[in-house]
């Protein structure tokens, strides 16, 4: 894939991938998610890992006993995290928002849908149809968890700091309601970054 076929959001990815995986791999599931751990759903479940990076996250639900689907659009990430992750049965496919077409052809519905250090990457005219394409994949009961991040953007990346209302609204108006929001620090200590965490439930 050239770099003009590559989302705007991946500038800068692609190239760091090997360093990127031993900083995202340097922290676990569990820290990363220990907030939100109670309000994901009981194995097994269908979950879909959305910009799932070294798949990471991915691996780790699927070990514990659910079916994972990682989207990632970086190939050098995606080759990283089957590499690591071989023996974890992840299905990884090349998609990304604001449409995910490969995900909304198939049809599937998931019970719990990840976006962690992702919807910075949207610009604020892209969230809408981004919003849309998620209320669409989830299962009703589904949950839609997503962190935003807050602070300085990186040399060489497209990033946004969206504030958390905005997210929110476009939620609610796609029949997802809020079931928790919170703030943690940044667990690599990046000097200013902060992160919002948001989890939303589809109606039944």
């Amino acid at each position: 894939m050239s770099a003009a076929d590559r989302p705007a959001g991946t500038a800068g990815y692609g190239e760091a991938a090997e360093q990127l995986a031993v900083q995202y791999e340097s922290v676990s599931f569990t820290e990363v998610h220990r907030s939100l751990l109670h309000l994901y759903p009981a194995a097994p479940a269908a979950v879909l890992d959305i910009g799932a990076g070294t798949g990471r996250d991915a691996a780790a639900l699927a070990t514990l006993g659910h079916r994972v689907v990682a989207a990632e659009p970086t190939p050098e990430l995606r080759a990283v995290g089957e590499r690591l992750h071989a023996a974890s049965g992840v299905r990884w496919v090349a998609d990304s928002l604001p449409s995910l077409p490969l995900l909304t052809a198939e049809g599937s519905r998931f019970d719990l849908v990840l976006l962690t250090a992702v919807w910075m990457h949207l610009t604020p005219a892209e969230c809408p149809p981004a919003m849309e394409a998620l209320a669409r994949l989830l299962a009703p009961g589904g949950r839609l968890a997503l962190t935003l991040r807050h602070g300085p953007v990186p040399p060489g990346r497209r990033m946004f700091d969206l504030p958390p209302e905005h997210t929110v609204a476009l939620a609610d108006a796609r029949g997802l309601h809020l079931l928790h929001r919170g703030e943690r620090p940044d667990l690599h200590g990046r000097g200013g970054v902060h992160w919002t965490e948001l989890v939303f439930e589809r109606g039944r």
